[in-house]
């Protein structure tokens, strides 16, 4: 049986809005391939989480739609969610299913550390319509920001990420999109590129990487792939170019805002949910799309010299000191 974890009446207003699975990861203590690994240090995961509490912290008011299980990850996931100030009401705890997790290797070097996940038949890829708010929350919230992720995990999130978007733009409500690939997660990359092109189409914010553009959109520069979305409704389209910076375009402007230097890179997962924070928040800021995507590019270059996909996710007080 399901029950939300955090029922309440009177909700604020939120201005961000997202939906996603939440999971436990366990981070490699020692450098070696994972199945040598003996030690692991619990952390949290899941791109959407981590975007929620990038937001949080810098003092927007965040809700999160997801469902966990009714075990020890689930409880410390959820702790840690109400730590951070996340709003839990849309959360739901079901017994029947359990908490998804990641393991994540160590790589001394900076290069892209080894992940095993291991999320298949968890209560988050059970969500359905059905956890569609009951409360307005969605025509409430000043955004709602969406990823790739969610739709993959099962037909029934399909159905429920594709339903929050429609009522946000029924709304008039902003909707941002991440791509975030998971080819894995999808049952051929024709339907990944058509069902994530899609819901690209409802969004006004579109913030692909280079390399996930160019295999959605089939073009070869950033220019391209922002005119693709552009043509399609997008309003803004920020193009990720690693350490370059970011392409960002819209009808009224474009250009470059150029990447910020990193003396050693200790961690690139959840560089791409930092770059998503700076430009969400530097927009719900009411700053141009210019200073969100150089915002965008101060936040991902923190979040590389951190190990956990959330550690480096600034306060307010953080964000100013980077400059």
């Amino acid at each position: 049986m399901n029950h939300a974890v955090n029922p309440g009446s009177d909700r604020p207003e939120l201005d961000a809005l997202t939906v996603g699975e939440a999971m436990a990861l366990l981070m490699a203590c020692e450098p070696l391939p994972l199945a040598q690994v003996g030690r692991f240090e619990r952390a949290t995961a899941g791109a959407e989480l981590n975007v929620s509490v990038g937001l949080a912290r810098l003092g927007f008011k965040v809700g999160y739609i997801s469902r966990l299980g009714s075990d020890s990850f689930g409880r410390h996931l959820l702790d840690f969610m109400a730590a951070e100030g996340i709003d839990l009401r849309h959360v739901q705890e079901d017994a029947r299913y359990p908490t998804g997790f990641m393991l994540k290797s160590m790589a001394l070097d900076g290069s892209d550390p080894e992940i095993e996940y291991f999320r298949r038949g968890s209560a988050a890829s059970h969500m359905s319509v059905g956890d569609l708010p009951a409360d307005d929350a969605v025509r409430q919230a000043r955004l709602l920001h969406l990823t790739g992720i969610s739709p993959a995990l099962s037909g029934a999130c399909h159905e429920l990420v594709f339903a929050l978007a429609a009522q946000a733009r029924s709304a008039g409500r902003l909707v941002s999109f991440d791509p975030n690939l998971r080819p894995r997660l999808w049952p051929s990359q024709a339907a990944m590129v058509a069902t994530l092109n899609e819901l690209a189409a409802q969004a006004d914010l579109v913030l692909p990487g280079l390399a996930e553009g160019k295999l959605l959109t089939g073009r070869a520069h950033a220019e391209g792939i922002a005119d693709f979305y552009l043509a399609r409704g997008a309003r803004q389209v920020v193009v990720k170019l690693g350490p370059a910076g970011a392409y960002y375009a819209s009808a009224d402007e474009s250009g470059i805002a150029p990447g910020r230097r990193v003396e050693r890179v200790v961690d690139t997962v959840g560089a791409g949910d930092g770059f998503a924070v700076g430009v969400i928040s530097a927009l719900l800021d009411g700053l141009p799309l210019g200073a969100a995507a150089a915002r965008g590019n101060a936040i991902g270059a923190r979040v590389v010299q951190f190990r956990g996909d959330c550690e480096g996710l600034p306060n307010r007080v953080q964000l100013d000191a980077a400059g």
